[in-house]
């Protein structure tokens, strides 16, 4: 224990001085020694650590430089949402934004709190007893991916809080991304090494966080910045600024260029300033972030829907720049849908080189008289996404060439169409198109549809890329051998795959119309459809003006369902399906009573019901020929509420709409079951 005791203190020492050079450097950008030197320290705590494998700490400077690759990212569950912020454009919205605020606190003049919008990834980070202890992205705000072991591979990222007042459970978001400066460095050894050249700086720090191999993500230059922390935790604090000035006390990263202003010219101000420096900073932004300052005055504005009412993002304009079309391309969707793409002579744009930008639909192009060969002055929406702003018609050449949208599929060559009441084209070969084939395939294994548990994303498209599945019928016949030569499906996976196909064969009518993925036919159309026609034949062969004898059923979606069985693919996928064993009832159309208590009337359910599940109840309301929609308006008949039902409550009292509990529900279907 003697002998092991000076190591120790030696390498608790060295971990101390290490992490206050890299605080120095990556923190407050003041080196404080050489590299060199630095270099010296890291390789003589490494030997330590080497030597006396106890004195290996998970805050250790050394643990820096990433494990061993995972095989993919754990889900992680945020204890609480990380929310997006609602946008602004315009002078206008933001007065709107501070006149909302002003009004609901009873105050004339706001104080906000207001910092740079980073370009980057959002991530979470958890600190227990002063070491962190797992980091995730933000994902879809409410579960995010497991990147904890990349995260510790940035060295902005304290590993172990500094300060002798931190918290002992602290929750701090944040941005990861990529300086300017590094991401060139990058490129220009990515170049050198003959790899990929990233497109941009966001790109790169997402991809480089993402990297299943820690090792690689500690070879990359990431930073990041703090912009927010779980007061709770504390209690410490009545200002997000007060916060955010603890967080540089903890050894974070924040933002030298965030200030304290009053009221929307305070704010408008702060955004010309930033926005005139914008060119001149050492990272990428999309716009500035504005918070009401006060924490009890955002406890008192709260949330609304997936955005706090006490903040806003304001966004620049987007950067625009000249080009030339020089081909108009189409592309089908997952959905069919036609898209029109423009080919564009290649053009920087806001940083990023541009060659491609959408043009939406047809009736777009036509109104913006886009022709192959116009001089168009192209941006990135939001900063991301290239479209065609206008047509300089001045530089059109005689050469120019105006766009047709095709009438056939340029992917399978079946006939396009478009709904009166809708400006997007689609190829209505559905189950047989290649472009939609995955789409089709999981929406037909969906568990609303014919449920096959266990095909997901992933193997859907190993199934397709290998050309092992064209249409749904293809399911029925796959092999144990054929799966098992997939990757990560392993016999017992391949078992239980096909005994769920094989489960899937006894399903019911409406399940199998609304399996087909038609347009325009949800699980509703879908019931109508079974109830009516009681038979598949019969609603094959039923035409528009049959079709529109079902309740609920106008000539949009009638035409939608006879033009997918108009197909022949579509009716051949239909027969394949039922030689594999696809069985369901085939019995008379079931006659509703019109008379009942339910039927026709629209219900909305929300809240946990005390025995029926959403399911359950939603089946029960169609039987007796009711409607189940997930919003509450003026065209709602019934609102079921359950165990913490929620704003659509609210919105029933608001409306005068009747509202049942599962008693009251059961009593009316029973009513109508009776007649």
């Amino acid at each position: 224990m003697a002998e092991s005791s000076a190591p120790g203190e030696q390498a608790a020492a060295l971990r101390v001085q290490i992490e206050q050079h890299n605080h120095s450097y990556y923190v407050l950008d003041q080196p404080t020694v050489s590299d060199a030197e630095y270099d010296r320290l890291f390789r003589e705590l490494q030997a330590l650590e080497l030597a006396f494998p106890e004195l290996l700490r998970p805050d250790s400077p050394t643990q820096r430089v990433g494990g061993a690759p995972l095989a993919a990212f754990n889900e992680v569950r945020h204890a609480t949402p990380m929310l997006s912020l609602n946008n602004a454009f315009e002078q206008e919205e933001v007065e709107a934004f501070d006149r909302r605020v002003a009004e609901a606190l009873g105050s004339p003049l706001i104080e906000y709190a207001t910092e740079p919008k980073y370009d980057g990834l959002a991530v979470s980070l958890v600190y227990e007893n002063g070491l962190l202890v797992s980091g995730a992205t933000r994902g879809d705000g409410t579960t995010g991916e497991d990147v904890t072991t990349n995260l510790r591979t940035v060295r902005s990222i304290p590993l172990r809080l500094h300060g002798r007042h931190a918290p002992a459970s602290l929750e701090v978001r944040g941005e990861v991304l990529m300086l300017k400066a590094d991401f060139a460095r990058l490129n220009e050894r990515q170049a050198q090494l003959g790899e990929k050249i990233f497109a941009n700086p966001r790109n790169a720090a997402a991809g480089s966080l993402r990297q299943l191999d820690p090792r690689i993500t500690a070879t990359r230059p990431l930073t990041f910045y703090a912009y927010g922390t779980d007061v709770a935790a504390s209690g410490l604090y009545t200002r997000h600024s007060e916060t955010l000035d603890a967080l540089t006390q903890w050894g974070f990263p924040v933002t030298r260029e965030r200030r304290v202003v009053i009221g929307s010219a305070g704010v408008l101000a702060y955004f010309a300033d930033i926005g005139a420096r914008r060119s001149q900073l050492p990272f990428d932004i999309d716009g500035v972030v504005y918070k009401v300052n006060l924490l009890a005055a955002q406890n008192t504005l709260g949330f609304v829907s997936r955005a706090p009412r006490f903040a806003l993002a304001h966004k620049f304009p987007a950067e625009e720049a000249e080009t030339v079309v020089e081909a108009i391309e189409v592309q089908v969707g997952r959905t069919g849908a036609l898209t029109p793409v423009a080919r564009l002579a290649p053009v920087l744009v806001g940083g990023v080189t541009v060659t491609n930008a959408t043009l939406h639909n047809e009736d777009e192009v036509r109104r913006k008289d886009v022709h192959i060969g116009d001089t168009v002055v192209v941006r990135r929406a939001g900063d991301v996404i290239p479209e065609v702003v206008r047509v300089v018609a001045e530089k059109r050449g005689a050469d120019a060439q105006p766009f047709i949208m095709p009438l056939q599929c340029p992917v399978c060559g079946s006939d396009t169409s478009k709904a009166e009441d809708e400006v997007i084209a689609r190829c209505t070969a559905g189950l047989y198109c290649p472009a939609q084939r995955k789409q089709a395939l999981l929406h037909f294994a969906s568990r609303r549809a014919i449920e096959i548990e266990g095909l997901g994303d992933k193997l859907v498209d190993q199934l397709v890329d290998r050309q092992l599945v064209h249409t749904p019928a293809d399911l029925y016949r796959l092999t144990r051998e054929t799966l098992a030569g997939l990757e990560r499906m392993a016999e017992k996976s391949a078992t239980n795959l096909l005994a769920a196909i094989e489960k899937s064969k006894q399903t019911t009518l409406a399940r199998f119309i609304f399996a087909l993925g038609i347009r325009t036919v949800g699980e509703s159309t879908a019931q109508d459809l079974a109830r009516y026609f009681g038979n598949i034949e019969a609603v094959m062969g039923a035409d528009d003006t049959a079709l529109q004898q079902v309740p609920d059923i106008g000539p949009v979606v009638a035409h939608s369902i006879a033009g997918f069985f108009g197909e022949p693919h579509n009716r051949s996928v239909v027969q394949a399906l039922l030689d594999a064993g696809v069985r369901f009832e085939q019995a008379a159309a079931l006659a509703l009573d019109t008379a009942g208590a339910a039927y026709g009337k629209t219900f909305v359910l929300t809240g946990a019901l005390p025995t029926l599940s959403r399911d359950a109840a939603t089946q029960r309301i169609r039987d007796c020929g009711g409607k189940v929609t997930g919003s509450v308006s003026k065209k709602t008949d019934f609102v079921v509420c359950g165990a913490d039902p929620g704003s659509k409550q609210v919105k029933a009292v608001e409306f005068g709409i009747a509202i049942l509990d599962e008693a009251g529900l059961l009593n009316l279907l029973g009513q109508s079951e009776k007649k």
